[in-house]
């Protein structure tokens, strides 16, 4: 059976989406842009700050979930420049440390919603 997740701790959804849907134990988030969910505006300072919201978005909707970031086994993660690769990665890293990271892609993209340069999705068990 299909469960839709939501929280307020999250950005609300800004299009015909759920925050997370779980089924089978397995929780599909939706892309996460750094979007503050208090004033749904987009983080405009440092891409790292930006990075660190969606992983904030991210960490709360799992939360609502009954999971965590320990059990995330999949991200994929879209920017708009691979030039900032290594900021993202250092900042990753802190969320997912030693060998027990995810599996992952990250890829560049022409474009993302609201004109943001990071989403990350992710998929988790309970």
């Amino acid at each position: 059976m299909k469960n839709i997740i939501r929280t307020e701790n999250a950005p609300a959804a800004i299009g015909p989406y759920n925050q997370a849907v779980e089924i089978n134990g397995l929780i599909y988030t939706a892309g996460q842009i750094p979007l503050d969910p208090v004033t749904m505006k987009l983080v405009d300072t440092s891409f790292g700050d930006r990075v660190h919201q969606v992983m904030k978005n991210l960490k709360a909707i799992l939360e609502a979930a009954g999971s965590d970031m320990s059990k995330v086994v999949k991200t994929n993660i879209y920017v708009t420049d691979l030039g900032q690769y290594a900021e993202l990665n250092a900042i990753y890293g802190e969320y997912f440390p030693g060998e027990d990271a995810p599996a992952r892609a990250a890829v560049q993209v022409a474009g993302l919603p609201l004109g943001t340069d990071v989403e990350i999705e992710m998929v988790a068990h309970k």
